[in-house]
């Protein structure tokens, strides 16, 4: 059974950069009520803090594997984090970090 509240860290890999995939995750999290953040890496990579129920954060750990037309994500590292230490009200993007 999924838990109530789920946080996961991702780090995205493969081509993610240059072709709109954290506006179409912030669309997609709006779109399921995950909220958290998402920004470029440095790395080539796209980082992102999914919070909110279980099957909708499974939902779009889902989505991200495929991401918007044009990416093309070769993998993706999972974290679990602490629910209660991630609480956010919206979806938004960070800075590149």
């Amino acid at each position: 059974m999924l838990e109530a509240c789920s946080a996961r860290r991702l780090v995205i890999h493969g081509q993610v950069q240059g072709i709109g995939y954290r506006y179409a995750l912030c669309i997609e999290a709006a779109r399921t009520g995950v909220t958290g953040w998402v920004r470029n890496r440095r790395d080539s990579t796209v980082e992102a803090l999914l919070v909110g129920e279980a099957e909708a954060v499974a939902n779009l750990i889902a989505w991200s594997r495929l991401g918007p037309p044009g990416a093309r994500v070769s993998h993706i590292e999972i974290a679990a984090e602490e629910p209660a230490s991630a609480s956010y009200t919206d979806f938004h993007q960070l800075p590149t970090l």
